[in-house]
């Protein structure tokens, strides 16, 4: 770290960097999100089933994101739990129009909330439900209450309604895990004028 880094540290102008977690099944839209979070000259313009995991970086005026994509297909979910420790917020992304796999999206979310890793952290997690493009696309009033969100007590969530592939609902999203960031590392949220 150069002489300017710190300086910079300690006036507060250097980026807080952060490791969030991007869980979900299988093709509910997780690297489109992040895809989409990405400035546009750093957009991939094709988008392929993640196999394992995939590391992607994005900043917002603030912070400075180290996303984990996580594949969501039912071989790697057991991957997750290998990268919770290390996780300082969650995404989790729901595809909001496969009604048949949401149970099974309520047993990864319950088998996440449970884990050691997790359960006794105050760790911010951001739900998108995603492709409210599609016609029989679940509001996201729905989609919590079929995850059963209200019963998380003990850590920050929001559930943003999404539609990756226009990136709607995502500035939302990541500004109010922002805030939560901020405020779990001061004690308050940052004031801004």
């Amino acid at each position: 770290m150069g002489l300017f880094d710190k300086l910079a540290g300690w006036l507060g102008l250097k980026k807080k960097e952060v490791n969030v977690l991007c869980l979900g099944l299988d093709n509910s839209g997780k690297t489109t999100i992040i895809n989409q979070l990405k400035p546009s000259n750093a957009q991939t313009q094709d988008i392929v089933p993640t196999i394992g995991f995939n590391i992607e970086k994005f900043k917002t005026s603030s912070l400075s994101f180290t996303v984990f994509d996580m594949s969501g297909q039912g071989r790697y979910r057991n991957l997750w739990e290998h990268y919770y420790k290390e996780g300082q917020a969650i995404i989790f992304v729901i595809d909001s129009a496969d009604k048949l796999r949401m149970v099974v999206a309520k047993e990864e979310l319950d088998t996440l909330l449970n884990h050691p890793d997790v359960k006794h952290r105050r760790i911010p997690i951001l739900f998108f439900a995603n492709k409210m493009d599609v016609r029989e696309a679940l509001s996201s009033v729905k989609v919590s209450q079929l995850l059963c969100l209200e019963n998380i007590k003990d850590k920050p969530w929001h559930i943003c309604a999404s539609d990756a592939l226009r990136g709607e609902g995502l500035q939302e999203g990541v500004d109010w895990l922002q805030d939560q960031i901020r405020t779990l590392r001061t004690g308050h949220p940052e004031v801004t004028r």
